[in-house]
C-alpha cells in the first residue's frame, strides 16, 4: 500500500514538473518573441498592412509645329474622406453635414442632397476611414470641392484624400490620329505613332506613395504627400502643320468617298529638311467608314507603277544613254517581251517620241524598250544603278509599322526574262509611298536625299532637351547634270503631259502620275488599280514635295491624273496661300506713270480726291468706289479677291473683310503683297495675308 502511494506521488511530481517546464518554455518563447524577435515580427505584421504604390506621372504633351496640342493628359481626381479623422468630431460632423450634402449635390448633380446626407451618415456609423466621395472629377471640380464644409477644416489631419489620375485626350480628335498614335500598357498590343516611338521621353518617372490596409481589399494613403514625387514626362514638338494637315485629310477623304476607294494617303514634306508637314492616312472599315486605322504611307508596300519610271530614266541618263530631247521607239504603244505584252494606257499610234514627251505621257513601251535596249546584256548594272539612287533604303523611321523592301537582283529566284522591262515601269518591286516621296524629294533638293522626320524637338517644360536636324541619307543620288534633266522631265508632265490639269498661273508644279494594277494571289486584277501622283512645288525653287496614293478606286476613274492629282492640287493651293514667301512679286507700275506726280496709296476715290484737291494738285478722279496708285478705278467683283496692293492698312482690311476674308497683316506702311492674288475666285472665310512696307 505504501509502495503504491509512493508511486502515485512520483507520478504527480512528474506531471507537476512537466507543467513547470512547459510553462517555463512558454514564458521563454514569449520573452524571445517580445525581446529578441519582437522587431522582426512587428516588421512583418506592418509589412502585411503597409505597402508602397507607384504613382504615374503626367504624360508629356505632343504638339504641332505651331504649338497646337495634338495630344495631352488631362488631370482627373478620385476623392475619398476619412470620416473618422480626429478633426471630424461628432459636433463638427453634425454641424457641417447639411451644408456639405447640399454643396455635393449642386456640384455633381448625380444625387440629391438627402442621398448624400444618408450616405455620409452611414459612412460615419460604419466608421469608414476611406469613404469614396467621387471618382474621375475634373481639376475645376477639385478646386471647388476642397473648399466645401468639412473638407476645408484648418486641422483636417488628412481627412480629405485626393488621388490624381490622368486621361489622354486628342484635342483635334482624328486629325493625324494614327501618326500621333496611342500608348498602351498591355504588352500584347503594340503602341503606335509618336506616342509609342517616343514613349521613353513622354512617360516620365513614377513616384511612390505609402498605403495602409484598412480592410481586406481597401488601402488608403498614410500621408497626403507622396514619399517620392513623380516626374512628369517631356513634351514632343512634331513637324506637323495643323492647317495643312486639316486640308490634306479633308481633300483625301472627299476624294476617297467620291471614288469609293479602299484606302489612301497623302504626305507633304519640306524639301530642304525632310520635315513632314502633313500625313493623312485613311482606310475604309467594314461599315464603309473611313478612319485613321493604318499608317498607309509608311507601312503599305506595293508596286508603285509609273512614278518609278523617273528612277529608270535617271539611271539611263546617268549612264549617258539618254537625254530629254533624244528620240526613242514607242512601237505604236504596244510591244511583246517574250511571252508578255506591254501596252500604253493611251496609245496614240506613234512609233517614235522624244524622251521628254514619252515621260510626260507616261509611255510604258518607251521606258521598257529603252531600258531593255541598254541593259539586256547586263541587267544587274541597271539594278545597281537603281540602288545607287537609295530609293529602297531603310529610312529609319521610328514609327512602328514602317515597311521596307529591297529591289530584287538578277540572282534572285523570282528574276525572269521579263523582269527588266517590267521593273523599269514600276512592277515586280515593292515600295512604300514614303520611300517614293523621299526619292522625289531628293530630286527637288538637287540630289541631296534627306530622311523624312516627324519630330522637331523634345522639351522639358520650356527647356529644349533635344533638337532634331535633317538626316542626310546621301549627299547626292546622281550628278547635277542628271538632276537638271530629271527636273525637265518632271516639269513637262505638268506643262503638257498627264498632269496638265493641275497646271496653274500662281506657282509651278513638277511631278509624275502613276497608275498600277494591284496584284493579288491570282495575278493582276484588271479592275483594281492604285492611282498616284508624286511631285514638288514651286518647280523652279522647290520648297515642298508631296505624294498622294489612292488604292482601289471603284467609281470608273482609275488614273493618277484623275484620282490623285486633285488631292495634290488642293494641298498645294493651301500651302501656297499660307506661305507668302512662295508668292511671285506682283507687277509694279512703271515709274513713268508717276512722273511729276506724288506717290499716293490706293484707297477710296472720294477721300483720295479730297486730299488731292487740298494739295492743289491738278488731277480729277472720274470714278467712284476704290482707286489704285495710278488713280484708276479698281474693278472689284464680289465673286473675286480684290486687289489691295498700294492701299493703307485700314483701307485694305476694310475692303477685304467686306468681301468675307480673314485678314492677317504683316509689317507697317502700305500693302506691297497679298497672299491670294487679285482675281482669284473668292471663298468666304478664307485667310489672306497682306504684307506692308
Amino acid at each position: 500500500m505504501a509502495g503504491q502511494k509512493k508511486d502515485i506521488l512520483l507520478r504527480v511530481n512528474l506531471v507537476f514538473l512537466g507543467f513547470i517546464l512547459f510553462g517555463s518554455f512558454i514564458l521563454f518563447s514569449i520573452g524571445k518573441v517580445q525581446i529578441t524577435e519582437g522587431e522582426m515580427w512587428r516588421s512583418k505584421q506592418q509589412a502585411l498592412n503597409l505597402k508602397f504604390v507607384e504613382i504615374d506621372p503626367m504624360r508629356g504633351n505632343i504638339y504641332a509645329c505651331d504649338g497646337s496640342l495634338l495630344a495631352t493628359s488631362l488631370p482627373r481626381y478620385d476623392v475619398h474622406i476619412d470620416i473618422m479623422a480626429p478633426a471630424i468630431t461628432n459636433a463638427v460632423f453634425n454641424e457641417k453635414l447639411d451644408s456639405l450634402s447640399d454643396a455635393l449635390a449642386n456640384l455633381f448633380t448625380d444625387k440629391t442632397k438627402l442621398d448624400y446626407k444618408q450616405l455620409l451618415r452611414e459612412a460615419r456609423n460604419e466608421k469608414n476611414r476611406y469613404f469614396l466621395i467621387k471618382r474621375n472629377i475634373t481639376f475645376e471640380q477639385r478646386n471647388k470641392l476642397i473648399n466645401f464644409p468639412l473638407f476645408n477644416l484648418k486641422k483636417n489631419n488628412g481627412a480629405l484624400i485626393i488621388s490624381q489620375l490622368s486621361r489622354r485626350e486628342k484635342p483635334f480628335k482624328e486629325l493625324a490620329s494614327r501618326t500621333v498614335g496611342f500608348k498602351v500598357n498591355d504588352s500584347t498590343i503594340t503602341s503606335v505613332g509618336i506616342e509609342g516611338a517616343y514613349n521613353d521621353y513622354l512617360k516620365g518617372i513614377r513616384g511612390k506613395r505609402l498605403m495602409q490596409r484598412i480592410s481586406s481589399s481597401v488601402w488608403k494613403p498614410v500621408n497626403n504627400e507622396n514619399e517620392i514625387e513623380p516626374k512628369d514626362g517631356s513634351d514632343i514638338v512634331t513637324t506637323i502643320d495643323i492647317n495643312i494637315q486639316d486640308v490634306a485629310e479633308n481633300a483625301l477623304l472627299e476624294n476617297l468617298v467620291k471614288n469609293n476607294a479602299k484606302m489612301g494617303c497623302a504626305v507633304l514634306m519640306e524639301v530642304a529638311t525632310g520635315q513632314v508637314k502633313a500625313i493623312a492616312n485613311l482606310k475604309q472599315n467594314e461599315q464603309g467608314v473611313y478612319e485613321e486605322s493604318y499608317n498607309v504611307a509608311i507601312g503599305n508596300a506595293t508596286e508603285p507603277g509609273s512614278t518609278f519610271k523617273l528612277a529608270s530614266y535617271i539611271v539611263a541618263m546617268e549612264d549617258g544613254f539618254l537625254n530629254p530631247e533624244d528620240t526613242i521607239p514607242t512601237y505604236g504603244g504596244r510591244r511583246n517581251f517574250g511571252t508578255e505584252t506591254i501596252e500604253d494606257s493611251h496609245p496614240d499610234g506613234k512609233f517614235y517620241k522624244s524622251v521628254k514627251d514619252a515621260f510626260a505621257h507616261s509611255s510604258n513601251v518607251a521606258v521598257a524598250s529603252a531600258i531593255y535596249k541598254y541593259y539586256q546584256k547586263n541587267p544587274q548594272s541597271y539594278i545597281n544603278g537603281i540602288k545607287k539612287l537609295h530609293i529602297d533604303d531603310n529610312l529609319a523611321i521610328k514609327l512602328s509599322g514602317a515597311t521596307y523592301n529591297s529591289i530584287k537582283n538578277t540572282g534572285d529566284k523570282s528574276w525572269s526574262g521579263v523582269s527588266l522591262p517590267f521593273i523599269s515601269m514600276g512592277y515586280e518591286t515593292l515600295l512604300t509611298p514614303i520611300q517614293i516621296l523621299t526619292f522625289y524629294n531628293a530630286v527637288a533638293n538637287n540630289g541631296k536625299m534627306v530622311a523624312p522626320i516627324f519630330v522637331k524637338e523634345i522639351r522639358n517644360k520650356s527647356e529644349v532637351v533635344q533638337k532634331f536636324s535633317p538626316v542626310i541619307i546621301a549627299d547626292s543620288i546622281c550628278s547635277q547634270s542628271t538632276i537638271k534633266k530629271a527636273k525637265i522631265l518632271l516639269e513637262e508632265v505638268v506643262k503638257t503631259g498627264t498632269a496638265k490639269a493641275i497646271k496653274n498661273s500662281q506657282y509651278s508644279i513638277a511631278g509624275k502620275t502613276g497608275t498600277a494594277q494591284i496584284a493579288s494571289m491570282n495575278g493582276y486584277d484588271k479592275k483594281t488599280y492604285q492611282a498616284s501622283f508624286c511631285g514638288y512645288f514651286p518647280a523652279e525653287n522647290p520648297k515642298y514635295s508631296c505624294i498622294v496614293v489612292v488604292y482601289a478606286p471603284n467609281s470608273g476613274l482609275i488614273y493618277g491624273s484623275e484620282v490623285a492629282c486633285p488631292v495634290f492640287a488642293d494641298i498645294a493651293a493651301k500651302v501656297y496661300s499660307l506661305d507668302i514667301k512662295m508668292h511671285k512679286e506682283l507687277n509694279r507700275y512703271p515709274d513713268s506713270l508717276f512722273a511729276g506726280f506724288p506717290i499716293i496709296k490706293s484707297g477710296q476715290a472720294n477721300q483720295t480726291s479730297k486730299v488731292i484737291k487740298s494739295l492743289s494738285i491738278p488731277y480729277d478722279i472720274q470714278s467712284n468706289g476704290w482707286v489704285d496708285t495710278n488713280l484708276k478705278k479698281v474693278e472689284n467683283s464680289s465673286s473675286f479677291v480684290p486687289n489691295v496692293v498700294g492701299m493703307g492698312l485700314s483701307d485694305a482690311i476694310y475692303l477685304l473683310e467686306s468681301f468675307g476674308l480673314i485678314v492677317q497683316p504683316i509689317g507697317r506702311g502700305k500693302v506691297c503683297k497679298q497672299s491670294i492674288k487679285a482675281g482669284i475666285k473668292l471663298e468666304k472665310g478664307q485667310k489672306i495675308i497682306i504684307e506692308l512696307s
